[in-house]
């Protein structure tokens, strides 16, 4: 059985490999002539070539030819993801004409239905026609029909409850305080 500890570096490596990601602003370590140079590969460039630099001036050929070829590495890594980077933003603009063109072009066929529909005066009616109830045998559609497709009533109207009747003694204190209790009050 592996351990754990083994199966997460191997899926870091393959995290890697399958999705390199950006790699113009990706951390790399580079192993040059005089160590390591670890940035992002601008950053590793810039150091390259100033090495470079160094080296002519001090007089030693080798080493600043050395220092130009790893330059010149990264220098093509670097050039080679800005490409790519312009291909899937070209990609994805030329996607995004394409689907806001066939918006357009539905809208606008939308808007001309409408207008079509308003000029015969039908208004807001849906597109489909209703069936005949009358069809004959041999001219049957092969639909069933559903509840949902029967025409539905309106709903009957929920009634107040009634109030309770009064007891005759409610009545008769009523007529002792001073007329009925549905009477309004006498104004003073």
């Amino acid at each position: 059985m592996r351990s754990p500890k083994s199966r997460s570096r191997n899926n870091k490596s393959n995290r890697n490999r399958n999705n390199p990601g950006n790699i113009i602003n990706r951390v790399y370590d580079s192993s040059g002539p005089e160590g390591k140079v670890r940035g992002t590969p601008q950053q590793i460039i810039d150091k390259y070539t100033q090495l470079a630099r160094d080296a002519f001036l001090s007089n030693d050929r080798v080493a600043g030819e050395n220092f130009q070829q790893h330059a010149e590495h990264y220098t093509r890594l670097l050039s080679e993801a800005q490409r790519e980077m312009e291909a899937r933003r070209l990609q994805s603009e030329q996607q995004n004409r394409e689907r806001q063109q066939r918006e357009k072009e539905e809208r606008e066929a939308r808007a001309e239905r409408k207008s079509a529909q308003a000029a015969a005066g039908e208004g807001d009616q849906p597109d489909i026609a209703p069936a005949s109830d009358n069809m004959d045998d041999s001219d049957q559609s092969g639909l069933v029909e559903t509840p949902e497709s029967k025409p539905k009533k309106a709903p009957a109207r929920t009634r107040k409850p009634r109030k309770p009747a009064k007891s005759e003694s409610e009545n008769t204190d009523a007529d002792a305080a001073g007329g009925t209790p549905d009477a309004p009050e006498a104004a003073e």
